[in-house]
């Protein structure tokens, strides 16, 4: 078990409270798991797509050896010294950070390591050491091949021409890529409040980017919001990987796909450690609804072209849980 030396204060750190146990549902009854080598692929990611912005992918043919190799390497690094740590940080953005998440105020229980994914910020990043680069390159070799691949998919399920069109902004060159492995240790505060209660370890959010690529140990902790508003966990899956609809994709699919809110609760008796790659286009990359989307079904623009670097300047300027999409909003 790893620990964070100095636990954060938890009068900074906001307090959930728990779906009702009668009123809720697990995903595990909602979202069909996708397997993206049945010939009805395309339709089980756009709906399922359309109807959480979120799903579970089986049968995806990353070994599990390279993952567990990083998850071994990742609980090694959260249980060296603090003081290494630290030296690994502050996260700005990129590199090792404790509590905060961002600059704006946002606090969770957890530690984190945010790395830029391309193989040359990994292979001379000073955010982690050697190994752990090593194990991460490989890693996010494979789960890049998974997000491009699921991005063809929502091609082919939504008719859009050529199939690259979406997958092709994640594999420019210039496209860029995150890495980011979350440890949450057991909070003993949860103890000691009544069931009702959580103690958020990161708050909820979209991503911005084109889509995620989330993979957890066995401990639960993920909510995500379905479109109603109701939060329902995810029951962890060691074996699968969740794939999460970001602000970009909603974008470019004119909302049709919408990007999922999420967080994570503490949990009180196990760490939790996820590693999520998240798919970005390159910063000169124009996000806008594709036009023959909008020619197809008579649609207006819900949102002005921006560019990827312009959305990521406003999403570092925004709180957590801000609606980051609105000021590009058409009214």
């Amino acid at each position: 078990m790893v620990v964070v030396a100095k636990p954060p204060a938890l009068d900074q750190i906001s307090l959930l409270r728990s779906p009702e146990p009668g009123g809720s549902v697990s995903f595990d009854y909602c979202v069909p798991a996708v397997d993206l080598s049945s010939p009805d692929a395309a339709h089980a990611v756009v709906d399922a797509c359309e109807r959480f912005g979120f799903f579970k992918l089986v049968n995806h043919g990353v070994p599990m050896d390279a993952v567990d190799r990083l998850e071994a390497e990742a609980v090694r690094f959260f249980g060296s010294p603090q003081a290494d740590k630290d030296a690994c940080g502050p996260a700005n953005p990129f590199g090792y950070g404790n509590k905060r998440i961002g600059r704006n105020g946002d606090m969770g229980w957890l530690e984190y390591l945010l790395l830029a994914a391309d193989h040359a910020s990994l292979s001379k990043s000073n955010a982690s050491s050697p190994v752990l680069s090593s194990v991460v390159a490989e890693y996010v070799g494979a789960v890049r091949g998974l997000a491009t691949s699921v991005l063809d998919a929502v091609a082919d399920g939504l008719g859009v021409a050529p199939r690259d069109a979406l997958s092709g902004m994640v594999r420019d060159a210039a496209s860029e890529q995150v890495f980011r492995v979350n440890h949450y240790p057991p909070c003993p505060l949860l103890q000691r409040l009544p069931d009702s209660c959580s103690v958020t370890g990161f708050g909820e959010h979209t991503d911005p980017q084109l889509v995620s690529v989330l993979r957890s140990n066995g401990t639960p902790g993920l909510q995500v919001s379905l479109h109603d508003g109701r939060w329902v966990p995810v029951p962890p899956d060691r074996d699968a990987f969740f794939v999460l609809v970001g602000d970009s994709l909603q974008v470019l699919t004119n909302g049709r796909l919408k990007s999922v809110r999420h967080r994570v609760v503490a949990n009180s008796l196990k760490p939790r450690v996820s590693m999520i790659y998240f798919a970005g286009p390159a910063p000169a990359q124009t996000v806008a609804p594709l036009p023959q989307l909008l020619a197809r079904h008579g649609e207006q623009s819900l949102y002005r072209a921006f560019t990827w670097g312009d959305y990521k300047k406003a999403a570092y300027l925004s709180r957590l849980g801000d609606n980051r999409l609105v000021p590009f909003q058409n009214y």
